[in-house]
């Protein structure tokens, strides 16, 4: 089948206990060029006739890909339960696809363009209708259930997969230590697997590991976690799963009962010490699983906060973020009107790379005090987010609230 992107579909928003996701219908041929899991994707052949798998196979079993091809082909098959995967999240980097975009523009100076984008997005009608956008054939579209089945299609022939389409249900931004999370919920409540294995897709242990073995993703989701629920936190009960730019986030964020989505919290927190996660959980799961020490001599990082997190002091950084959300808090958010731009997603994005920048000195000379943070910030509490200037929901809008921060407190813009 012929895939035109981008790729328009209707889709059905699922609210539960976790937050919400979405209910599509696509077709198989798609799926294959969307998909990856971190052993297995399917890579179309040059001539467009087919795909070849690749990947290490550790997980996935060539037989059982054989045997479920050999079903596909049989004119009564059928798949009624759902490929449940998780979209925007880079392979190669382990980032969000929203953050990398967001890292290169600043790194080359230019502002994002929000029609530029690669990452999946729902855009809702006025009668709450939902359509998700698909805006390239980049692999952005992690599996956490049903790899063996998608897979499989690679194995039939191009009329059987032009005659199949997948019920899926689709997580926007979903960091992956959550990914890990409910796949290993799903495979242990619902058949009996080697738990050893449970969580070996995505490089966790289902078992609790000490600390000094957790890579960054999984240590700025439990600092994201904590944060949501930790009573001296500024963002207490505000950290939901939810797409960055999911529309009822938005609408929270303008009633002024503000929240913001664990992935911006994560994203936020990680980029403190770690540059590319997926590297670094590579570095610590290579061969057998070791501590973040593993590091120190590995890839060149310079995040401000590397050295706190090789060495462990988790508590350091969990501290500083409180304190400077604290910090924030008061500055900005206490002060501002309902309508404030500096509630939305992009504003909160703006006032943690604040935080990134300053990140480093504060480190460096031994301050993560809530008052040093605060002494910084003052100079922007006069800025007035609620403005039309402010006014632009894309990622440039993020750009744009952090520039008039950094200008307020003296940074040099990027």
């Amino acid at each position: 089948m012929d895939i035109d992107f981008p790729f328009y579909t209707p889709v059905l928003r699922v609210h539960q206990r976790i937050g919400s996701f979405y209910v599509a219908v696509l077709p198989s041929d798609l799926l294959l060029q969307v998909s990856a899991s971190d052993t297995l994707r399917a890579i179309m052949n040059p001539d467009g006739n087919g795909y070849t798998l690749d990947g290490t196979q550790r997980v996935t079993q060539d037989k059982r890909l054989t045997e479920i091809a050999e079903y596909i082909e049989r004119m009564d098959s059928t798949f009624p339960n759902s490929i449940i995967i998780a979209a925007n999240y880079d392979q190669d980097t382990g980032l969000d696809q929203f953050e990398l975009e967001a890292m290169n523009a600043e790194e080359s100076g230019e502002a994002e363009n929000p029609e530029d984008s690669l990452a999946w997005r729902i855009v809702e009608d006025n009668k709450g209708c939902c359509q998700l956008i698909i805006p390239s054939a980049k692999k952005l579209a992690a599996i956490i259930d049903g790899q063996h089945r998608l897979f499989s299609f690679a194995n039939t022939d191009e009329k059987t997969r032009d005659s199949m389409e997948l019920v899926c249900s689709i997580f926007l931004d979903l960091p992956k230590a959550l990914q890990a999370q409910i796949f290993a919920v799903i495979n242990s409540n619902q058949k009996k697997v080697d738990r050893s294995l449970t969580y070996e897709l995505f490089g966790y242990n289902v078992s609790d590991e000490p600390e000094e073995y957790w890579t960054p993703d999984k240590l700025a989701v439990f600092l994201s976690r904590k944060l949501s629920t930790d009573d001296s936190s500024p963002i207490r009960g505000r950290v939901i799963v939810a797409p960055k730019r999911d529309s009822e986030l938005q609408k929270l964020a303008s009633e002024a009962t503000w929240k913001v989505s664990t992935a911006v919290v994560v994203d936020g927190v990680l980029r403190l010490y770690s540059s590319n996660p997926k590297r670094d959980a590579n570095t610590m799961r290579k061969d057998r699983a070791q501590t973040r020490s593993v590091l120190r001599d590995s890839h060149r990082d310079s995040s401000p906060l590397r050295d706190a997190f090789i060495d462990g002091n988790d508590a350091l950084i969990y501290q500083m973020v409180t304190n400077y959300l604290s910090a924030a808090h008061e500055i900005f958010w206490d002060n501002a009107q309902e309508n404030s731009y500096i509630y939305r997603t992009i504003g909160f994005q703006a006032i943690l790379d604040i935080l990134r920048k300053i990140a480093g000195d504060a480190y460096q000379k031994k301050d993560i005090r809530k008052a040093y943070f605060k002494a910084i910030l003052e100079p922007a509490g006069e800025i007035d987010f609620s403005t039309e200037e402010f006014r632009n929901l894309s990622g440039s809008g993020r750009t744009y609230i952090r520039k008039a921060i950094e200008e307020k407190i003296g940074l040099t813009p990027v």
